[in-house]
């Protein structure tokens, strides 16, 4: 399916122990452009979360927003050091002999001591985790195709109306043409009656000028390969998958092919057809832009 490089996605998977909100959106870019914003305690999943995007994600920029919260009551411990408890009553012993002094330490007292407990946050199952930050990576990852999808069919819809429209101005064109070759021979006849007067002129001299005349201003070959692009760009978007440089490639030569119509041109209507032809291009060119 053919699909836009604009969209939006969101997926928040809850359990009873966390809840992940995943929320992306995309817009244009030449290249695939993915940026992920998200917590500390997740970073170590950022190569699998653009793994997991670039299956859905072949061109655009990215911007992905995952936050993170755990609602377990118990994911903290009470670590207790025993060497360090050992010590401190080493060196308490000693004071109390050193300095004659009574050596009145309770457990109470030396729990209090530095680093005797310390709290210590428990390791979570990385494999569960990702399981869950995957699910809701893919979720919104979907989500944010289908708007592409959606989107991308409207661009299909206008691209054709806009192709139809060309084929519309390539046809006056190819009507005209003829019509100037022959407007042409006619005022070429009158104006050499209007100076030689009954002088006969060889009717081989006025071909003559006539066919150099007709060969300067024919469009034949750039209008045949105008249709063939606007043939090409219709079967590309009907293949639909990550299509958007070769149609832009198409619209630079159909612009091509417009400007040499145009410098051709030696008539006011044609003239206007093939800047009516150039402004559709142009039109074409900014919805490729739009195009994974």
């Amino acid at each position: 399916m053919l699909k836009s490089m604009t969209g939006f996605g969101r997926c928040e998977e809850v359990r009873v122990e966390r809840k992940i909100i995943v929320e992306m959106k995309a817009v244009n870019h030449r290249y695939c452009d993915i940026s992920i914003k998200m917590p500390k305690k997740l970073s170590f999943f950022e190569a699998g979360i653009r793994n997991v995007l670039k299956q859905y994600i072949g061109r655009g920029k990215v911007d992905v927003f995952i936050t993170y919260e755990d609602f377990t009551e118990n994911n903290v411990c009470v670590k207790y050091n025993e060497d360090i408890a050992k010590e401190y009553l080493k060196y308490l012993s000693q004071m109390s002999e050193t300095f004659q002094i009574e050596n009145d330490i309770r457990v109470s007292n030396l729990s209090r001591f530095p680093d005797i407990f310390t709290l210590e946050e428990q390791t979570i199952d990385e494999q569960e985790l990702w399981k869950l930050v995957e699910k809701a990576v893919r979720a919104a990852a979907e989500q944010l195709v289908e708007a592409r999808i959606a989107e991308g069919l409207n661009l299909k819809n206008d691209l054709y109306v806009k192709l139809d429209g060309m084929v519309d101005y390539i046809n006056y064109i190819e009507e005209r043409s003829p019509q100037i070759v022959s407007e042409y021979r006619q005022k070429l006849t009158a104006k050499v009656y209007e100076l030689l007067g009954d002088t006969k002129l060889e009717e081989s001299i006025l071909a003559t000028e006539v066919t150099v005349f007709a060969d300067k201003i024919c469009v034949d070959e750039e209008t045949v390969r105008l249709r063939s692009h606007i043939m090409n760009m219709k079967n590309t978007l009907e293949v639909g998958e990550e299509i958007g440089r070769k149609l832009d490639f198409i619209a630079q030569e159909m612009n091509r092919e417009a400007n040499t119509i145009l410098s051709k041109a030696n008539d006011i209507h044609i003239t206007n057809k093939a800047i009516d032809l150039k402004t559709e291009i142009e039109k074409i060119r900014e919805q490729i832009q739009n195009i994974e």
